[in-house]
C-alpha cells in the first residue's frame, strides 16, 4: 500500500488542508467579527482587546479551542463557499 497516496487521498478530504490559522481568524473576523467568534467560543483573547496575534498564541497552546475555532470556520465559511 502507498502510504503517499493514501495520505494525499485524506488530505483532499480535508477543508482545512493548506489553510493556516493565521488565514482562518482572518477570514472569520473579516466575515463574521470578534463578537460572532466570541459567541461561538466563548474565550477571552475574542472579548478583550481581540487581536490576531493574541488569539494565535492562545489558539497554538490550547487545542480544544482551536478545534471549535476550525470548525466554526469549516460550517461558516467553507459550506458557503460550496453552495
Amino acid at each position: 500500500m502507498d502510504v503517499t497516496n493514501s495520505q494525499n487521498n485524506t488530505q483532499q478530504n480535508n477543508p482545512l488542508h493548506g489553510i493556516t490559522l493565521e488565514q482562518i481568524l482572518n477570514e472569520l473576523v473579516e466575515k463574521k467579527g470578534w463578537d460572532a467568534m466570541w459567541d461561538y467560543v466563548n474565550i477571552r483573547c475574542f472579548q478583550n482587546d481581540p487581536s490576531i496575534k493574541s488569539s494565535l498564541a492562545f489558539l497554538r497552546k490550547t487545542p480544544w479551542a482551536r478545534e471549535r475555532v476550525e470548525k466554526m470556520y469549516i460550517n461558516h465559511i467553507v459550506r458557503k463557499q460550496k453552495k
